[in-house]
């Protein structure tokens, strides 16, 4: 049964829907996502313009009501919500949103802060100069018109755009399956490259490169490579990547501070600071003491200020990597061409904004032409009139009506009709002999006229330069220098590519503080000298070991526990020669009463090297470097220990070494590094030395039979020892004697082997630290006391040396 009466069509529910929704793609695409190709405005952009240029809001006239400009576009071009409108203006206003402004804003705009703008019943506007520009010759027929909504009214599909506004203020949307996101340029720049383009129209998107160096961002800041740019201008498509513009400044008291002057585009900086706040309090970044901005109407500033003992670089690298201070912009130059969505490459950008141009120079040319012709026209009858004034003034007078008259007037001198109207309403002062003058210069003129602007149109090349002259006058009148900087890509760099390799010495005291000096810091003094004050301890702590390595080793921590953790050199807080340092607690996970006491700097691991470790009570183990490549924070197991045994000593070996290993009661025992195979890295090892009961192994090294023994007792005494006097035995034997241990020298507290060209730090429990040249430390022989090396007070000891190497310019 059919109650439609014939009027009900069967309709297919898919067919229905992918039309519709196609028609309402179209419409987004077309109607409201996506800029047209030729002036770089969407819809809304195109008609808050028009709108203003019909309502005369000129740079020149004063400002009038946001509201008043939102009522204009709603209720004639634009039926969607008012705050579209409005936002759509206050984008246009912001300077930190449009490279150009194309509205000239008076009021609260918004901020960089992330601040909305004030009600539009509170702010006020106008065009900008710029954006007169975009309008300029529209009454001149050089675009198409359409109707709008209602059909009411006609309003421009597209503007003149004297302006190439795609690439000069970007634009950036979601349509419907597809999304835009332009950034803007330098006007200067995008003019340069629009005449060499008019030029040489074959011209190569690489040579237009060399006029436009990249986007040019209204905020300023860093553009890191030219990868992205260069992918982006050649396929449409490409990532760069942004980065504030921070330096860092030293201050007054000797600290670092970073200042933030230019920030990304589009990033909210109220929202990025809360986001170092962040960082800082959860410890992901350390060492910032105070955060603030410090922004006034004179410009950007967010002052980050900085502990004495940390590295500005790592905390700089560190804000980039974790906050906004570098972002990516995905470009995708997707424009609408003839209505339709397209990806285009830089030069294709370029082109169709320069067929536009041609366009709109063309119809403005045929315009003014008609114009002209219309005037000469004109200017031919009253030529006519005047030459027969008498005859004209008779017919007149004799013609009962304006209609007779001026039909006589076309019958009398073959003029048409509106060559008659003219004459009829020509003033009687045009009479005179000085009016007649002008007319004939006036028709000179026009035929002159009319001559250029018809060899226009007849020559393209004139059409060309004709737009190249413009652009050049635009540029002239409103392009400013480059905001963003292009440079190199830093991002990649590691952490130490930002921190120079350079000797330094490592300093670790008894209590497990830790700090770091550049290895000069130390004066080279004579043997038996009262050295300098290397560190300032608490009253019960004491300087127990010190190491020379560089700030781009990696360093491994090997402890008391038989763990191992790993840091760089640069890793560990720089501190004053008299400063106590940094606990190790904050640097490494220490379980409680664990202690440092070895440390190898590693360049890089590789699989033909091992490490040899020795115990206090004399087990070695030898386990290839490659096990303890691991950057694990929580540390590894480097040894597996027995009760009441700690790791002493660990040394970077070849495989093919000798051992010597010295203990505090004076013996020392040498075999070679290939009686203990390679086991594994948790393993526990073999006896290395057999000890008498209340002896302990104090000291390990590697050499080999051409070097010398360095042996230093607690109360200063030391001597070297050719190697050679201390025969092989086998491991886990007794050793033989190594130093004459008497109640003047103490017990050993360590054994080196050194070799000549270096120099021994030696360190006491007050922290009194001396560098004595090597070769002022007697060559003797095995079973001696040696001789005084440091000079300490009754109550001060030796507990520990080091080696470093001499300097040829010291």
């Amino acid at each position: 049964m059919d109650f439609g009466l014939g009027r009900v069509l069967p309709i297919q529910i898919e067919e229905e829907m992918k039309n519709s929704y196609i028609d309402y793609a179209m419409s987004v695409i077309v109607m409201r996502a996506l800029p047209d190709v030729r002036d770089g405005l969407k819809p809304v952009h195109r008609r808050i313009l028009y709108a203003m240029h019909e309502a005369g809001m000129a740079p020149n006239k004063p400002y009038k009501k946001s509201a008043r400009i939102v009522g204009e576009v709603l209720g004639k071009y634009h039926p969607h919500g008012d705050s579209s409108v409005y936002e759509a203006a206050v984008r246009m206003a912001q300077d930190f949103s449009t490279r150009n402004l194309l509205v000239d804003g008076h009021g609260n705009f918004g901020s960089v802060d992330g601040d909305s703008a004030a009600a539009m019943r509170y702010t006020e506007v106008r065009m900008s100069r710029y954006a007169e520009e975009m309008l300029a010759d529209i009454e001149k027929d050089t675009v198409d018109f359409g109707p709008n909504y209602d059909e009411s009214l006609q309003e421009p599909s597209v503007l003149p755009a004297k302006a190439p506004n795609l690439l000069v203020n970007g634009s950036s949307g979601i349509a419907v399956g597809m999304a835009t996101n332009i950034p803007p340029h330098n006007l200067g720049e995008v003019v340069d490259a629009l005449v060499m383009m008019i030029e040489d129209p074959d011209i190569s998107i690489p040579d237009l490169m060399m006029a436009i160096k990249g986007p040019d961002f209204p905020t300023g800041g860093l553009v890191l490579g030219r990868e992205g740019i260069k992918s982006a201008y050649m396929t449409g498509r490409g990532v760069v990547k942004m980065r504030a513009q921070a330096r860092v400044e030293k201050m007054q008291s000797g600290k670092n501070r970073i200042l933030v002057t230019e920030l990304p585009y589009q990033v909210n900086k109220a929202r990025m600071i809360e986001k170092i706040a962040d960082l800082v309090r959860d410890k992901a970044i350390d060492g910032i003491t105070d955060l603030r901005d410090e922004s006034d109407r004179n410009g950007m500033r967010v002052v980050i200020e900085l502990r004495r003992d940390v590295n500005p670089d790592v905390v700089l690298n560190l804000l980039y990597k974790h906050t906004q201070m570098q972002e990516s912009f995905g470009i995708i130059m997707l424009a609408l061409v003839n209505r339709k969505p397209q990806v285009l490459n830089l030069q294709q950008v370029l082109y169709y904004y320069l067929e536009h141009q041609k366009e709109v120079v063309v119809r403005r040319t045929r315009f003014e032409l008609a114009k002209a012709k219309a005037r000469a026209h004109i200017l031919e009858g009253l030529k006519i009139a005047l030459d027969n004034i008498d005859a004209v003034i008779k017919m007149i007078r004799a013609s009962s009506t304006a209609e007779i008259a001026r039909n006589a007037l076309m019958e009398g001198f073959s003029l048409s009709e509106k060559q008659s109207q003219a004459i009829l309403d020509m003033r009687l002062q045009r009479l005179t002999g000085l009016e007649r003058d002008k007319i004939e210069q006036e028709y000179k003129d026009i035929m002159e006229t009319i001559e250029w602007l018809e060899s226009v149109l007849a020559d393209e090349a004139k059409v060309l330069n004709i737009i190249k002259e413009e652009l050049l006058d635009v540029k002239r009148r409103f392009a400013d220098a480059r905001r963003t900087v292009i440079t190199s890509d830093l991002s990649k760099l590691e952490m130490e590519d930002l921190i120079a390799e350079e000797d330094i010495v490592i300093t670790l005291t008894h209590g497990n503080y830790i700090k770091r000096l550049p290895v000069d810091t130390y004066r080279s003094q004579k043997r038996g000298g009262r050295g300098v004050a290397g560190m300032g301890t608490k009253e019960e702590d004491f300087v127990e070991q010190l190491f020379v390595t560089t700030t781009h080793h990696n360093i491994l921590f090997f402890t008391s526990r038989g763990r191992v953790y790993r840091l760089k050199g640069y890793e560990i807080p720089e501190a004053s020669r008299t400063a106590k340092g940094t606990a190790t607690v904050n640097l490494l996970p220490l379980e409680a009463q664990e202690r440092i006491t070895a440390v190898i700097p590693i360049k890089e691991f590789s699989n033909d090297r091992f490490l040899f470790m020795a115990t206090r009570l004399g087990t070695v183990k030898k386990t290839e470097l490659m096990e303890y490549d691991t950057a694990r924070k929580g540390g590894i197991i480097a040894i597996g220990l027995r009760d009441e045994d700690e790791l002493i000593g660990v040394k970077l070996t070849a495989g093919e070494h000798h051992v010597m290993m010295g203990t505090r009661g004076g013996k020392a025992i040498c075999f070679p590094e290939s009686d203990v195979r390679s086991m594994g890295r948790s393993a526990s090892g073999v006896r290395g030395i057999s000890l008498d009961d209340d002896d302990e192994v104090v000291g390990m090294d590697t050499f080999r039979k051409d070097g010398e023994i360095l042996t230093v007792s607690r109360d200063g005494y030391g001597k070297r020892t050719a190697a050679a006097e201390y025969r092989n035995q086998k491991r886990g034997g007794k050793g033989v004697i190594n130093l004459k241990v008497t109640d003047k020298t103490g017990p050993v507290v360590g054994i080196k082997v050194v070799r000549p060209g270096q120099e021994i730090i030696l360190i006491s429990s007050e922290g009194i630290v001396i560098r004595i040249d090597l070769e002022e430390v007697s060559l003797i022989s095995r079973n001696t006391q040696g001789v005084k090396l440091m000079k300490t007070a009754s109550d001060d000891t030796v507990v520990a040396m080091a080696l470093v190497e001499k300097k040829s310019d010291e």
